[in-house]
Order: C-alpha cells, then sequence, then structure tokens
C-alpha cells in the first residue's frame, strides 16, 4: 500500500512538473516567425513563410501586417495567394534607387498587409502567408521584418522588438530571416540543371537496369530450358533402364 501511494505521488509530481514546462515555454514558439521553403542565399531569391499562431482563447487573428526592412529594400516582393484573405502591397519611394540587371528602381515593397474575409485564425489554429523576395542582400547575414497582429476584438500585438545576440530573446521578438552564404547561381537555374543532369543520369541507371534485367532474364529462361531438356532425356533413359529389368 505504501508503495502505491509513493508512485501516486511521483506520477502526480512529474505531471505538474510537465505542466508547468509546457506553460512556461509555450510562450517562447507562439509568435509570429518567418522561414524559408528551402534556402534563402544571398544575394538570391526566395520563398518565405511567415507563420502567425492564435494566441488568444476568445478572438481571432483578423489582420496581418508584415513591414519590410528599410534598410535593405528588396526589389522584388510577390505574394501568394492564401483562401480566406485578401492581401495588399504597399510600395514606397526609396532615398536612394536600386540598381537591378542594369536598371534603376525608384520604389520597393515597404509592407504587405492581410486581412481576413472570414473568421480569420481561429483560436487554437495557426496560418501561413507566403511572400517571394530578392533579391536577398549580399551585406548582410539576416533579414528582420517587424509584424502586426491585429485581433477581432481590436487587440493588436506589435512583434517589433529587433532579437539582440547574446540577450534573452524579447517578450515581443520580430520575425527575423536568416540568409545563408551566397550560390552560384542566383535564380537557382544552376540547381535546376544539377537536377536535370541527375534525373538524366538516373534514366540512363535505369535503363542499363532494364537491360541486365531483360538479359538475365533470357539467360535465366536459356539454362532452365537446357536443365529441362537433361531431366526430360534422364526421365526417358530411366523409364527404358526399368522396363529392360522387369522384361529380365
Amino acid at each position: 500500500m505504501q508503495i502505491s501511494r509513493t508512485a501516486s505521488r511521483v506520477t502526480a509530481a512529474v505531471a505538474v512538473a510537465g505542466a508547468t514546462v509546457l506553460a512556461v515555454s509555450a510562450p517562447a514558439f507562439a509568435h509570429v516567425s518567418v522561414q524559408p521553403e528551402g534556402i534563402a542565399a544571398k544575394g538570391g531569391y526566395a520563398t518565405v513563410d511567415f507563420k502567425v499562431p492564435n494566441e488568444r482563447d476568445n478572438a481571432s487573428t483578423t489582420k496581418v501586417e508584415v513591414n519590410l526592412p528599410a534598410d535593405h529594400p528588396l526589389a522584388s516582393v510577390m505574394p501568394q495567394p492564401v483562401p480566406g484573405w485578401s492581401v495588399k502591397v504597399t510600395k514606397s519611394k526609396l532615398d536612394k534607387p536600386l540598381t537591378v540587371h542594369g536598371e534603376k528602381i525608384g520604389e520597393a515593397v515597404t509592407k504587405v498587409t492581410w486581412t481576413a474575409d472570414g473568421k480569420g485564425i481561429e483560436p487554437g489554429y495557426f496560418q501561413k502567408f507566403p511572400l517571394s523576395l530578392g533579391a536577398l542582400p549580399e551585406d548582410a547575414d539576416q533579414l528582420v521584418f517587424k509584424a502586426i497582429q491585429t485581433y477581432s476584438n481590436k487587440e493588436v500585438v506589435r512583434w517589433i522588438e529587433v532579437p539582440q545576440e547574446g540577450q534573452d530573446e524579447p517578450e515581443n521578438p520580430a520575425p527575423t530571416l536568416a540568409l545563408s552564404a551566397a550560390t552560384d547561381d542566383h535564380h537557382g537555374t544552376a540547381a535546376a540543371a544539377g537536377d536535370d543532369a541527375k534525373s538524366g543520369d538516373k534514366d540512363d541507371a535505369h535503363q542499363e537496369a532494364a537491360a541486365d534485367s531483360d538479359g538475365g532474364t533470357d539467360t535465366t529462361a536459356r539454362v532452365l530450358g537446357i536443365v529441362g531438356i537433361v531431366i526430360g532425356v534422364a526421365g526417358v533413359a530411366y523409364g527404358v533402364l526399368a522396363g529392360r529389368r522387369r522384361t529380365a
């Protein structure tokens, strides 16, 4: 009985500890974040997803604003349609025009706003908002996107605090995109060519394997045919000998 009570107490303590850990750690994961689909290389183009969770139990997220970094303006920003949401792209004039492919660009996208057409992001759910970005800067290791999340009860949460290296994560951190080292081909054509080459190699390998398989099948059939003939001859010889023995 004593052992049973002790085990029950231990189980209860573990459950409480586990619940406490979850309660403490949950807010660290429940903020607006940004992640690339694949890689986000310096000087290249990338598709990134802004992940927006609903942190409230009694309200839905109905509006999301993402501000693009003013210190590293991007010449190309294209949103992907999100069912149930309308999107607005805001452009502003640049103090210093960008030069892209030999052409000067005097304005760039500075903000993208998604507004829910219906209920939005309900409690217990999250939504991804994709953006195609480029060209990514070559002189930065990360891009910071300040975001504003609006709820159906008019509450506004500003994810605008810039995380600092060596310090604890702020209460409302801004989505931060880490940039990887530059690649030889900024548009991914080299990778595509590599994939095509690999695909060709695979096709050749499949053809060779098929040829080998056909050859192996023919050889097997021939061997089996010869074995069958030998067995047939042996059977006939056995029958003849058995008949002679019976006659004798």
